[in-house]
């Protein structure tokens, strides 16, 4: 690209060589008779040299005075070659500096009289080949400085395009980042979150059991340290494909929970003190593996509510097919006055989140005393699930 110091001094230069242009042909001699001017009227012929700087500002008023030039010369009985040079000069300008319909009517119109004057002193022959061939190259000039103008003009929008386009890029680029700390950010809390969960109140049984009930402290003990290792494995399994390069570097990590770990997540509850009543239909609808992995932590968030915010360590959880689509449905007794019910929070507006992305819905609700987490999962298929009363 020009740089701004070059595009400056080529201006300069460009208005040294136009009005060097108009000088020469004022003053060097024309070998065809008709052409020759002398006195007075070379003078008029050079006038349009003052106005030949302004043919970028103003290139119409440049090209009017170069056409007021040729006239008064023509009807002196002669004509200038160095004012018709000047015409073709301020012709381009007007076609490159103006609006293509502007440019095109001025520089027909300034053919148009250079065309008719030029009979005046040729004794009326309108189709003198020396007249006829400066206004094929007045027009001639016109037309390139349209094309110079549309050629800029297209490389104007080609720049615009690509900027637009690169500012594109990088807002996409800042939204998939925005998106990806979201779900780092859900990630953690369902790796975390629930094992926390489990440790903190493991760790409220274990202080309150260590000398009246030292059996139920060391359970509560041991709940603590399998919760601890489950969780810093998982924090483990999480960095480890955060920093993994390739798809080799994740053939170790294990598979996203889903359902068929249903059983192990009630045991792990009830290793905690929470009495879990899983009602599970005998014929459920397949998943998909995203979807059975959300239906997977929307029942381990809702157990985790029940056990941190609920009262009497008691949960109901029901797994059903309703519509076509898999229900899922976790209820626990608040304490008095449902202060510590979560009717919103991190956990749940991440669950929201994530049952949307499948296409799923979520309701949480406290009623008669109870606290609703109510999951629909779509699916696409009924296939008869392995029975399996709840307990």
């Amino acid at each position: 690209m020009t740089s701004p110091r070059s595009a400056a001094a080529a201006v300069p230069v460009g208005d040294v060589v136009a009005i060097a242009t108009v000088v020469l042909f004022g003053v060097l001699p024309f070998p065809d008779e008709d052409f020759r001017t002398r006195g007075l009227p070379m003078v008029i012929a050079l006038v349009p040299v003052a106005v030949m700087p302004l043919r970028r500002r103003r290139p119409i008023t440049a090209l009017a005075v170069s056409v007021v030039c040729v006239v008064a010369v023509a009807l002196a009985g002669t004509l200038a070659p160095a004012a018709l040079v000047a015409v073709m000069i301020t012709a381009f300008a007007v076609t490159n500096r103006t609006r293509r319909t502007v440019g095109l009517a001025c520089v027909g119109a300034a053919a148009l009289v250079v065309f008719l004057v030029s009979a005046v002193p040729l004794g009326g022959e309108l189709f003198h080949p020396g007249a006829t061939q400066f206004v094929t190259l007045v027009v001639l000039a016109g037309a390139m400085g349209d094309a110079t103008r549309s050629r800029r003009e297209a490389l104007a929008a080609v720049t615009e395009r690509a900027e637009r386009a690169e500012q594109g890029r990088d807002e996409e680029a800042r939204r998939r980042v925005v998106e990806e700390r979201v779900r780092i950010a859900r990630d953690l809390h369902d790796v975390v979150a629930h094992q926390i969960s489990v440790i903190s109140l493991s760790a409220g049984v274990a202080s309150s059991s260590l000398e009246s009930r030292p059996e139920r402290a060391r359970e509560a003990l041991t709940t603590i340290r399998s919760a601890s290792r489950t969780v810093l494995a998982d924090i483990g399994g999480l960095l480890a494909m955060l920093r993994a390069q390739d798809d080799v570097e994740h053939r170790d990590l294990h598979p996203q929970a889903g359902l068929a770990q249903l059983d192990a997540l009630v045991e792990r509850f009830a290793g905690v003190s929470l009495d879990v009543v899983l009602r599970r239909e005998s014929g459920l609808v397949a998943l998909s593996p995203a979807c059975d992995h959300v239906a997977y932590l929307a029942l381990q968030e809702g157990l985790t509510n029940a056990h941190k915010h609920g009262a009497g360590d008691r949960a109901v959880v029901d797994v059903r097919t309703r519509g076509g689509a898999l229900a899922l449905k976790v209820t626990n007794p608040v304490r008095q006055g449902g202060a510590d019910a979560p009717p919103s929070g991190h956990g749940l507006r991440g669950l929201r989140e994530r049952v949307a992305s499948v296409r799923g819905r979520v309701e949480a609700s406290t009623v008669d005393g109870e606290f609703r987490l109510d999951v629909t999962v779509p699916a696409d298929r009924t296939v008869p699930a392995e029975p399996g009363e709840g307990r």
